[in-house]
């Protein structure tokens, strides 16, 4: 495998500009990338999508480079491939340069930062010089009879393409019926602030996945999937709770408090909760409010509930049970 090549940086909101799918024409063109499998710069695409979310959600280190959050499990469904699979990519761009990863340590997810894919030219070769964008096709709207081209310009129509547009052909007295486009009613779509609940949810389902190794526990304890799936959304909704206070076994704790306490629980919190659970054999009435505040209080109760299994199996050695 060759040296990782010496790749910079996404500063700021560079990386916002990328909201696409995209696979970047460098990364097929330049041979030196060639070694990079087909797959893997997919994946590549893929994680340059996820950089604008983190843009937005301010995800930059102390020298303001940008890193996002993408785990195993979602290369794993974008890609559909096996968890091998995903190892793999996710090995190759690290190998290549284009990826840098850095754990964070005591159940927080795993930073990755995507590298820059731009690189010098090569030795005793010329940069192509870039071309002007094609003016693309004018087209009326049947509202205003005006050119939808922008008039403060895009990726493919620039200011100085898209304010080129004769009066003539606005004109809303005279427009050429054949090129109108239908206007059927619009479908119904989310608003933008549910649209942004949706993906603030997605979002810590996914970081709360990866704290708890949600993979492994379900090779562990596959027959717990559906209480583990019920965990994950009910921590999630927590995390993206309005509410200044959440009640946690009778009383109201700060949402805050609540939130930062849920992002810290890691593999072993949700087995000892699991574990405590299976052994309780009083009826619970209410499972949820339950369930809640065994989870709010495992770090607090982890060390004394083992404490107490070693003291019991201990006595029960000393006595010969």
């Amino acid at each position: 495998m060759p040296e990782p090549l010496n790749l910079d940086y996404y500063y700021g909101g560079e990386a916002e500009q990328y909201s696409f799918y995209r696979i970047p024409k460098t990364l097929l063109t330049d041979p030196r990338y060639k070694g990079v499998s087909i797959e893997a710069k997919v994946l590549y695409g893929l994680l340059l999508d996820r950089m604008g979310l983190s843009v937005k959600n301010g995800w930059m280190d102390a020298d303001r480079r940008v890193y996002i959050y993408f785990t195993l499990e979602n290369a794993m469904e974008m890609m559909n491939c096996g968890h091998n699979k995903a190892v793999k990519l996710f090995a190759e761009l690290d190998s290549a340069g284009l990826i840098e990863r850095k754990k964070q340590g005591q159940g927080r997810p795993t930073r990755i930062y995507v590298k820059n894919f731009i690189l010098p030219p090569l030795p005793g070769t010329t940069p192509e010089p870039p071309q002007p964008p094609e003016r693309g096709p004018e087209v009326l709207t049947s509202e205003t009879g005006k050119s939808a081209l922008p008039e403060t310009g895009i990726l493919d129509f620039p200011k100085e393409a898209a304010n080129k547009t004769e009066k003539n052909k606005t004109d809303l007295s005279d427009p050429d019926l054949s090129i109108l486009p239908p206007t059927p009613s619009p479908p119904a779509r989310a608003s933008p602030r549910g649209r942004m609940r949706m993906e603030e949810m997605d979002r810590y389902r996914e970081l709360i996945k990866e704290n708890i190794d949600f993979d492994l526990l379900l090779q562990e304890r596959p027959c717990d999937e559906e209480t583990l799936e019920g965990y994950v959304e009910l921590m999630a909704e927590v995390c993206c709770s309005r509410r200044d206070f959440i009640r946690i076994a009778g009383e109201e704790m700060p949402t805050g408090v609540v939130k930062s306490r849920f992002l810290k629980l890691n593999h072993e919190h949700i087995v000892y909760v699991l574990d405590s659970l299976s052994q309780n054999t009083t009826l619970v009435k209410n499972i949820k409010a339950y369930t809640l505040a065994a989870r709010y209080n495992a770090p607090t109760t982890i060390g004394q509930y083992y404490a107490s299994l070693v003291s019991h199996d201990l006595a029960r050695d000393v006595a010969g049970i």
